[in-house]
């Protein structure tokens, strides 16, 4: 009597293993995207407290586009002798995405970054809120499983109500 495993046999633990594989691989890319929506969260936060500390300095927030991925200055052109506020201004984890910066000459701000995680509860109302304004951003669903046109997380200076 000849031993080891028919081919029903293998076939079967093929099958198993295939779709064991294919759950694990769901699970891994979905708890991908959370991580860079949780670190896209913490970029703006950072963010923010530079730019409170440039309204402590100016009375005024940045009128200027704030450059995401390099030095945030005084001014713009990020002369030598200026005051730096961050050496490196997060940018989105995503290349060819970038977080949004709007101004009311000076007098406040809003910042945005798109999610990727389909499920993030919307509105957010504690200390940020969301909006549907970046068109750089895909769609998603709400906490009802309603279609939102795009999933925005975005927070405001401390002058302007969620």
């Amino acid at each position: 009597m000849k031993k080891g495993f028919t081919l029903i046999e293998l076939l079967i633990v093929i099958i198993i293993l295939g779709v064991l594989a294919a759950l694990i691989t769901g699970n891994f890319f979905t708890s991908l995207k959370k991580g860079r929506d949780a670190k896209r969260k913490a970029d703006l936060e950072q963010i923010k407290q530079a730019l409170e500390m440039y309204y402590e300095d100016k009375r005024t927030y940045p009128t200027f586009a704030l450059p995401f991925g390099g030095k945030f200055c005084e001014t713009a052109s990020c002369l030598l002798a200026e005051k730096v506020y961050m050496q490196k201004l997060p940018d989105d984890p995503v290349p060819g995405k970038d977080y949004e910066y709007l101004t009311t000459a000076g007098a406040d701000y809003k910042l945005f970054a798109c999610l990727e995680n389909n499920l993030q509860m919307l509105p957010y109302t504690s200390s940020g809120y969301t909006t549907a304004t970046m068109t750089s951003c895909g769609s998603c669903q709400d906490s009802a499983g309603a279609t939102v046109t795009n999933c925005v997380w975005g927070i405001a200076s401390s002058n302007i109500s969620p």
